[in-house]
């Protein structure tokens, strides 16, 4: 236990002098009486939820879309309105550290140079032989709302007939008037028949991206505007048994993403089947404790289907490596005593199962 005890103090020590290390390379020497210890993980599920948030606003002439620009109704915009939809939902299966799974690999003194490269958390990543930390792709951007070209108000592209309209319908019609020279205006700059046209191409660029800015403006107080942010929500799970419509979440349409408690959303149910026809074993054979004390445990990971489902609609279903639902395997460290042949062993990470075994 003190020998263990040190080699965690030695093990956090460097963790926290290289911040920015990813794995770290363990040595087996007769300082720490040639011994390296390690976690296997467990496997928990995060299940990414992608929503959006809408708000639409109607446009003052939505009655008069079709009328004056022959905009069809259900592109219109008829009424202000704020709600929110599910996009998608993704599963990620990632391996995190089972404090129960601490092992202790012992080599012999004879063997050379034996090295164990871990990652900051301690799990184990190979034995004799370098590692590279692969992407795991999990960093997500913050959410944004979608991006819109610039702007610009409605009233800086009024004329003086529109502000001397004496109603809703006349203002309207000189409004739709004035979509329709901007319209002719830009066509003419692309054919070249304008007066005046910008003769650089960035110059161009500037004018015919102030027009359709212009004709934008004015569009939407017929057909109204609509401004779209996108929400992440992540939710964990540990996989130990089976799962059978299990509530994950709930999702109302007026206030997005809820918790599974909150009856003003409805439910976004979660199955997970063990694939595997054997049970787990969670503890070891009493016969095989001997065995493991001079051997390296490994994971033979299960295999489980998961399904995320909203209503009937199956959001989510693909099958996963789960931890849990698989067993330990032993290695014999015997295999490293060959000076002359050493043996490399690549795991991976997230699992604690062996990649490959190259002499």
């Amino acid at each position: 236990m003190k020998r263990i005890a040190i080699l965690f103090f030695i093990f956090f020590a460097v963790n926290l002098l290289n911040a920015q290390t990813k794995v770290l390379k363990m040595s087996a020497t007769k300082s720490n009486d040639f011994g390296v210890t390690y976690f296997l993980p467990k496997t928990m599920l995060t299940v990414h939820v992608n929503y959006s948030k809408v708000t639409q606003k109607a446009g003052p002439y939505a009655r008069y879309a079709e009328k004056y620009l022959g905009v069809k109704e259900q592109s219109v915009v008829s009424e202000d309105q704020i709600y929110y939809k599910l996009n998608n939902i993704n599963v990620i299966s990632k391996g995190v550290v089972d404090k129960y799974a601490s092992y202790l690999i012992e080599f012999k003194s004879k063997t050379t140079s034996p090295f164990v490269y871990l990652t900051e958390d301690g799990l184990i990543c190979t034995i004799n032989a370098d590692y590279e930390p692969e992407s795991t792709g999990d960093n997500k951007a913050p959410a944004q709302s979608v991006s819109e070209s610039a702007k610009i108000p409605p009233h800086s592209v009024f004329t003086e007939e529109y502000l001397n309209a004496g109603s809703v319908t006349k203002m309207a019609e000189v409004a739709a008037k004035q979509i329709y020279k901007l319209r002719d205006s830009r066509t003419d700059l692309l054919t070249g028949n304008a007066d005046n046209a910008p003769r650089d191409g960035e110059g161009m660029k500037i004018v015919l991206a102030n027009l359709e800015a212009q004709e934008k403006a004015l569009t939407e107080l017929f057909t109204g505007t609509t401004n779209v942010e996108t929400f992440n929500s992540d939710f964990d799970i540990e996989p130990v048994s089976n799962i059978d419509k299990e509530v994950l979440l709930r999702f109302s349409k007026y206030t997005g993403v809820v918790g599974k408690d909150d009856l003003s959303g409805s439910p976004v149910y979660i199955n997970i089947q063990n694939l595997e026809s054997v049970e787990p074993q969670e503890i070891f054979d009493p016969r095989r404790r001997t065995k493991e004390a001079h051997s390296i445990v490994y994971n033979t990971p299960g295999k489980a289907t998961v399904e995320v489902f909203y209503g009937i609609t199956s959001l989510y279903k693909n099958t996963v490596s789960v931890v849990q639902f698989g067993n330990k395997q032993i290695l014999a460290t015997s295999i490293f005593d060959d000076k002359k042949a050493p043996v490399k062993v690549y795991f991976y990470p997230e699992t604690g199962a062996i990649k490959q075994i190259i002499q």
